[in-house]
C-alpha cells in the first residue's frame, strides 16, 4: 500500500465516514487500497464498492468477500450501483488527484521529473486523448484557455504560443519536449509553474473537474439520509467545487430555491473548516501537504 500510494488523512477520513459495520460504502478511488482496505476492516457483513479506472490498481485488490471492485471511472457510479442492485449507500469516500504510483511511473507522463517520458497523462490508458494529442492539435486559444482555467496561469497566452511555435518545428512527444518548448518563459527549475502546466494538461486529459461535478450530483441522490460524503482534494479547483456543492448544492456557490421557496441543499457540512494534514503526517508523507478534507452529511 505504501509503495503504491500512501493515503492522506486516513484516520480523519474513517472518522468522517462514521462507519456502520453492516453498511454499504463506496471508495471512488481505490488506488493502492489505503482508504478502502481500512474501511473493509471496520465492516462486518457490509459491502465496499471500490472504483478505479487505472488498470494497474487491480494488482492491489484485497481478497475479501465484502469488496466489489469496479474497473471504471467513478463518473459511472450510479450506473454500476444499479447493476449491482444497490439503491442507496451509507457513505462515499473520494481521494482525488494523482497517486504516488502514477507520479513515480515514468511511462505514465504525469511528472516533469522524467524528461524522456511519453506525454500521456491518461488515468485510463486504454482510451481517450493523451496530453500529446492536446499539445499537438489544440489551437493557441484553446491551449491558453486550458492553461488559464485549469492551471490558473496568468501567462497562459504566452505559454500557449510557445507550445504552438515549438510544435511547428518538431512534434511534442515526450514530457521533455513540452518542457523544452516552455524554456524561453519557464526554466526547468521553476517547479511551481511547471507543475501548474502539467496540472492543466492532466485535468483536460481526464476531464477531472467535470467528473467531480458528475459524482457530486450523483452522491446527493445515492446517499441515505445522514449518509456521509468524505472527499479529499489537492488543489483549489477541486476543493472549490466540493466546498460550494456542500454549502449550497451548486458549483458556483449561489444557492437555488425549489418550487416551495426552500433552498435546495442536499448536504450539511460536518466540518465547518477544511481539515488539513498534521505536521507529523506531512513529514512522513510530503505529498499529503496539499490535501484538503471536507465531510458532509446527507440531509
Amino acid at each position: 500500500m505504501t509503495e503504491y500510494h500512501r493515503p492522506a488523512l486516513l484516520q480523519e477520513s474513517l472518522e468522517g465516514l462514521a462507519i456502520i459495520p453492516n453498511g454499504i460504502y463506496v471508495d471512488l478511488t481505490y488506488g493502492g487500497g489505503g482508504h478502502g482496505n481500512a474501511i473493509l476492516k471496520k465492516l462486518t457483513g457490509g459491502k465496499l464498492i471500490a472504483f478505479d479506472q487505472d488498470h494497474q490498481a487491480k494488482g492491489n485488490i484485497l481478497e475479501d468477500e465484502q469488496l466489489v471492485f469496479i474497473s471504471h471511472n467513478f463518473r459511472y457510479l450510479s450506473k454500476f450501483l444499479r447493476l449491482k442492485g444497490i439503491k442507496k449507500v451509507d457513505g462515499i469516500l473520494g481521494d482525488f488527484g494523482v497517486s504516488s504510483h502514477q507520479l513515480d511511473t515514468p511511462d505514465r507522463g504525469f511528472s516533469f521529473r522524467f524528461g524522456d517520458a511519453p506525454l500521456d497523462m491518461r488515468m485510463n490508458k486504454s482510451g481517450g486523448q493523451s496530453a500529446e494529442t492536446i499539445a499537438n492539435t489544440y489551437s493557441s486559444e484553446d491551449l491558453s484557455n486550458m492553461l488559464f482555467q485549469y492551471g490558473e496561469l496568468r501567462r497562459s497566452r504566452k505559454i500557449a504560443d510557445l507550445i504552438v511555435k515549438r510544435r511547428k518545428l518538431v512534434p511534442l512527444r515526450t514530457t521533455g519536449d513540452l518542457i523544452t518548448a516552455l524554456q524561453p518563459l519557464i526554466s526547468p527549475n521553476n517547479v511551481k509553474e511547471l507543475a501548474r502546466v502539467f496540472q492543466a494538461f492532466r485535468i483536460e486529459v481526464n476531464e477531472e473537474l467535470e467528473v467531480i461535478k458528475e459524482v457530486l450530483m450523483q452522491a446527493a441522490k445515492l446517499l441515505k439520509p445522514q449518509g456521509r460524503l468524505v472527499l479529499i482534494s489537492y488543489h483549489s479547483l477541486e476543493d472549490r467545487l466540493v466546498k460550494n456543492f456542500i454549502r449550497t448544492g451548486t458549483f458556483d456557490g449561489k444557492p437555488e430555491k425549489d418550487l416551495f421557496g426552500n433552498f435546495d441543499k442536499p448536504f450539511n457540512a460536518i466540518n465547518k473548516k477544511v481539515i488539513v494534514p498534521s505536521i507529523e503526517e506531512v513529514k512522513a508523507n510530503p505529498r499529503a501537504r496539499s490535501a484538503r478534507l471536507r465531510i458532509a452529511s446527507k440531509i
